[in-house]
């Protein structure tokens, strides 16, 4: 599950982590594309030196965090309801339509396999010492197929 809202000075941003290099050379090269295709030159940095991350493990918490993000335009005032925001994953959630932005979740996935263009993916249990406090084993992606 992933979404973002781009707010007038600020974006949230719910990401994986990337399967082959570090969250951090993403984002940067976010930064860099951004200010590129922008063609920012001015004195005053567009970006912020850093990004604040918060590290999420369980899908509650996922799910908090997207509301989260997803009020934020409702609560600063800028609309009236979540849906009338454009720059944001909400829409997607609520309808399954496609946004400003592709984001990825289980109806992208689900719709590109069914276009082969995108390879399947296997979930396996993964063996724990103990349980996760929900009391179920956790779960992770183990394979490409």
């Amino acid at each position: 599950m992933s979404g973002y809202v781009v707010m007038p000075e600020h974006v949230h941003l719910l990401v994986s982590e990337p399967e082959q290099a570090l969250l951090s050379r993403a984002i940067q090269s976010l930064k860099q594309a951004v200010a590129r295709r922008l063609a920012l030159r001015a004195a005053e940095p567009f970006w912020q030196a850093r990004y604040y991350d918060f590290n999420v493990f369980r899908e509650r918490k996922r799910v908090e965090k997207l509301r989260y993000m997803h009020r934020n335009p409702v609560k600063r005032g800028l609309v009236q309801h979540r849906k009338d925001w454009a720059w944001s994953s909400f829409t997607h959630y609520a309808t399954r339509a496609e946004g400003i932005v592709e984001i990825e979740s289980e109806w992208t996935a689900r719709r590109r396999e069914r276009m082969g263009l995108a390879p399947k993916l296997r979930v396996q249990e993964t063996p724990r010492p103990s349980k996760a406090r929900d009391g179920a084993p956790s779960r992770s992606i183990v394979k490409k197929l």
